[in-house]
């Protein structure tokens, strides 16, 4: 019996479940790079560099373990083109009369291989993601009977299922979350460490060249490449993270400093989310620190709610709620994505800083993402089709299994609060309060309303006005609510003016 073991792009992991109990002598290894997966949206050309790049080191190495690898390169004479129509040519090929998979990261992908069986005439084997320290069904159990499904409370859980940053059944320091902590401004006279850098080897200059060729129309810089394509330089990553970064990740973790994109983060998302990193073994190196005295307690549990938290949260609630989690759209959003998305060629700092750099690194850090990109496309009404599929496309640890929640539940509130309490908006005094930006401004952040006012301020208001109606029993906007009722008739007036003037300027 010869077996087809098929490896996604993004499941590139020794111990994967569908290499378990894998035969050498006979199983059929399938990697594949297809035109379909690449450009189902139109990924950022990092993205498909760092894929293929790690794709073809890593069948590699199976070959120098014994395995018989099939590798289909995209620019192959018989690349059929999708990941089905590779999977039957590969059967015909070799004989394989069974296929073994590990479950996908993204819905389409999984309805497609759940055909396979009946389409091929052969058994079809979806294993279990094991990589990931929660399963969907044990999510659903953990969501059944909850009103509201919120991160900390599952986080708690994760925790202590695995003992971590635990002691005598206790969480360490006394409490679960140190995030009050993790808040400071930012700080000019930091001496942020260099991000971490490989040398680009002969696989890697070809798969640039490839993708310079083949996908010219993406959005995207390809140079500078300097992301981990092996096991083992993520491994360095990893250790450069813990070594130079951890210590000052939670005080800075929501700071942002023009011209200095990477700060004080990890920047581990890129190998997590493609395999070459396991969670377990980040969050062990970042419990060792504190425990070796090179780190502070809230900057290691920050990270660590990061990866077992927040990560394994947003992937239960995907796979809790597709597909209809898709379509939501809470507040009817429907304006079209401006084009200085595309371009930064927009007046507001912030914004043109972080979508220049999200251009040249397939990289911004969460607050990036959430209260400057996320933020404005919240207050302006953005179409939430649009934003999750720019999400998705233009930077390189996106998978629709964690992009979907975060921008639909997190940023956008699409789902009305299923995911997240209160919508993530805000006025420019928080950019502000967190960044630098707003001293390189063309408007001025202390200005509420005029030609010269940031629009964060007036846009603020004038997105809390228009949704009342959706949002005036959140507990958690009582306050501003009441602010707003005290402003007057006439400034009221010049919000809603200001509002309308700049919505209509984005089209």
């Amino acid at each position: 019996m010869k077996t087809l073991r098929l490896v996604l792009g993004d499941q590139l992991t020794y111990t994967i479940s569908s290499l378990d109990n894998c035969d050498k002598t006979h199983d059929i290894v399938l990697m594949c790079e297809v035109m379909a997966e690449a450009t189902y949206v139109k990924h950022h050309k990092k993205k498909i560099v760092l894929l293929f790049s790690a794709m073809r080191h890593f069948a590699n190495e199976l070959r120098e373990q014994g395995y018989t690898v099939s590798y289909t390169q995209l620019d192959d004479g018989d690349n059929t083109g999708s990941l089905f129509s590779e999977v039957k040519r590969t059967i015909t090929a070799h004989g394989c009369n069974k296929i073994v998979v590990t479950e996908p990261g993204e819905y389409r992908v999984l309805e497609s291989m759940q055909t396979w069986q009946d389409e091929l005439g052969i058994a079809t084997e979806i294993r279990s993601d094991n990589r990931f320290l929660s399963t969907p069904h044990e999510f659903s159990i953990w969501a059944s009977g909850r009103k509201q499904l919120r991160m900390e409370y599952f986080y708690r859980e994760i925790r202590q299922k695995h003992a971590v940053l635990m002691a005598d059944g206790e969480p360490i320091g006394g409490q679960w979350n140190y995030d009050t902590d993790n808040r400071k401004p930012p700080d000019d006279s930091l001496n942020i460490p260099s991000p971490y850098q490989t040398n680009i080897d002969d696989i890697t200059q070809q798969v640039i060249s490839l993708v310079s060729d083949r996908f010219d129309d993406h959005f995207g810089d390809i140079a500078p490449f300097q992301l981990a394509v092996t096991r083992e330089q993520a491994l360095h990553a990893l250790n450069q993270f813990i070594e130079n970064r951890l210590f000052r990740f939670g005080d800075y973790q929501d700071a942002m400093i023009q011209g200095q994109p990477w700060m004080y983060h990890s920047h581990l998302s890129f190998y997590l989310n493609c395999g070459l990193l396991l969670p377990m073994e980040c969050v062990q190196a970042a419990e060792q620190a504190y425990h070796d005295g090179n780190a502070p307690l809230n900057s290691v549990e920050g990270f660590i709610r990061q990866i077992i938290g927040w990560r394994e949260y947003v992937r239960g609630i995907y796979w809790l709620t597709m597909p209809d989690y898709a379509a939501k759209n809470f507040f009817g959003a429907k304006r079209k994505l401006p084009s200085f998305y595309w371009t930064a060629d927009t007046k507001m700092n912030c914004l043109s800083q972080c979508i220049t750099e999200t251009k040249k690194n397939a990289y911004a850090h969460h607050i990036q993402r959430l209260m400057v990109l996320g933020n404005f496309a919240l207050l302006t009404g953005i179409d939430v089709s649009e934003v999750n599929e720019w999400f998705l496309i233009v930077y390189a640890d996106a998978y629709e299994w964690v992009e979907l929640p975060n921008v639909s539940g997190m940023i956008l509130f699409a789902d009305g609060g299923y995911l997240a309490s209160k919508p993530y908006a805000a006025g420019g005094s928080y950019i502000n309060k967190m960044s630098n930006y707003c001293k390189s401004c063309h408007y001025k952040v202390t200005k509420k309303t005029g030609e010269s006012a940031c629009p964060f301020n007036y846009l603020y208001w004038h997105f809390l006005a228009i949704n009342r109606d959706k949002l005036n029993k959140n507990h958690r906007l009582t306050m501003m609510y009441k602010t707003y009722d005290r402003m007057s008739t006439e400034k009221k007036a010049v919000i809603e003016q200001d509002s309308e003037k700049f919505l209509a300027s984005l089209s």
